[in-house]
């Protein structure tokens, strides 16, 4: 059987609200979140992506409305992430009606939280949130990724938005979370995210060729041809986008036209 590749859109919510901005600076406010996903849902959105960027303890109950007025309106999967730092608020999100929980930050202090979460609930909702930086400083231990532009270079996790360094090699994390229950990986990394230039295909490819579970492909879609690059240069499972849907420059369905005329499975 030939699996589907996925479109998914992701929408920033602040006090339950979309917005938009550039690095988390200069938000502005671009609708109801529930509003917006009914549009996606109808352009055939294969699931959609909630990130809390407020993601602090007074706004879960603002999150978790939210989360109730979706599962209510959408039939197609939900992931919610942001803040999240407890089994009890992954049960939260999860009972509120979200299928999938998404854990980065937290995941990274605290690696037993994947494990307990699997654990009670499945791997099925457990997602790895991964965000990446290139690191030129090489050092033993780490997995050597070769640039197209000669460098060589591995891939170091970050936290707290991309600001704090972990020390972390993205390859060696993404596997073990995997060990320890993750079921989909969301790689994003820094380098590409807003640029519009595509994703980062070298560490899309080394994060999907070295786990067995989905990788969701983040950051960086400018042109249709990068959602392409990214199912069959970076081997991802999904790919995701904000702002190129938001701003309306593709439909999901525009998308998935593109991409079943070259080829690519895709639910149409």
């Amino acid at each position: 059987m030939v699996l589907t590749r996925r479109i998914i859109p992701c929408l920033d919510l602040k006090d339950g609200r979309v917005v938009k901005g550039v690095n988390f600076e200069g938000l502005r406010d671009a609708g109801d979140p529930v509003e917006l996903a009914k549009k996606y849902n109808e352009q055939g959105a294969d699931e959609v992506v909630f990130l809390d960027i407020s993601a602090s303890r007074e706004h879960k109950n603002t999150m978790t409305d939210v989360i109730s007025r979706a599962a209510d309106e959408l039939f197609l999967p939900l992931t919610v992430g942001g803040g999240i730092r407890s089994v009890k608020e992954i049960q939260e999100i999860l009972r509120a009606g979200a299928d999938k929980t998404s854990l980065n930050t937290s995941a990274v202090q605290n690696p037993e939280l994947i494990s307990e979460g699997a654990n009670l609930f499945g791997n099925q909702c457990i997602v790895l949130a991964e965000d990446v930086r290139r690191n030129y400083e090489m050092r033993d231990g780490v997995n050597e990724i070769h640039l197209t532009d000669g460098r060589t270079c591995w891939y170091e996790v970050v936290i707290y938005g991309g600001s704090k360094r972990t020390g972390l090699d993205a390859v060696e994390w993404a596997k073990d979370a995997v060990s320890r229950g993750a079921g989909e990986i969301l790689l994003t990394s820094m380098e590409t995210d807003g640029v519009k230039t595509g994703f980062d295909l070298e560490i899309t490819r080394a994060i999907s060729e070295n786990t067995d579970v989905p990788v969701i492909a983040s950051g960086g879609v400018g042109k249709l041809e990068h959602f392409y690059d990214g199912f069959v240069k970076g081997k991802a499972d999904a790919c995701l986008a904000a702002s190129v849907f938001h701003y309306g420059e593709f439909t999901i369905r525009q998308v998935k036209e593109y991409l079943s005329d070259r080829g690519v499975p895709v639910r149409l």
